[in-house]
């Protein structure tokens, strides 16, 4: 055996070990760990029968949605990859040019907003959740086909209310935070009049 063939057999082990630990890891990312091409890594992965990052990423969340009550998955904005109802979430957007504004290419504070409510929505544990009150800060631009990694976590519950406090990063730099404020409505009586 050459030594070629053995250090492509160890690399291609170690890429199994690091996509394990981290389905998110671009082929880019895989290629400077490794000091080699991009296409070395992307021949790695069809030898070893690893899809491309977008089908990990769908895989992952078409699992997740199942899990979420307040929303359906066309609902969520981004894509669902981690979620434990009642505690913590973490959702991926790929921003591309549709979602900015069409001189500076700048991403529209909407979609970012959208990221995060709807995380953070389906973070509750009810069948209906809504945002009564939502203190947000968007702290610095955000570009077409920068990948947003949203955090949320539940801070605190009290009846049918929660707090939520969702946080988005490209690349580990917080872009945007945010402090929700939501409300379960299936505690509450809804035949009032």
């Amino acid at each position: 055996m050459g030594k070629s063939s053995l250090a492509k057999k160890e690399r291609q082990s170690i890429l199994v070990e690091k996509l394990q630990a981290d389905p998110f890891l671009t082929d880019e990312e895989l290629a400077e760990f490794f000091n080699v091409s991009v296409p070395t890594i992307r021949l790695d992965r069809l030898e070893l029968g690893i899809p491309e990052l977008r089908e990990r990423i769908k895989s992952v969340a078409e699992n997740n949605y199942a899990k979420v009550k307040s929303l359906g998955s066309k609902d969520i904005v981004g894509e669902l990859i981690e979620i434990e109802l009642g505690k913590r979430a973490i959702s991926i957007l790929e921003t591309d040019k549709t979602m900015t504004f069409e001189k500076n290419n700048v991403i529209r504070g909407h979609f970012i907003y959208a990221l995060a409510e709807s995380l953070a929505i389906a973070l509750i544990d009810a069948d209906v959740a809504l945002v009564g009150v939502a203190n947000i800060k968007y702290k610095i631009p955000v570009y077409a086909g920068n990948k947003l990694v949203a955090k949320a976590e539940v801070k605190r519950q009290r009846g049918n209310s929660y707090i939520v406090w969702v946080k988005i990063y490209h690349k580990q730099v917080e872009v945007f935070r945010g402090k929700f404020i939501l409300v379960s409505l299936e505690k509450l009586d809804m035949n009032k009049e």
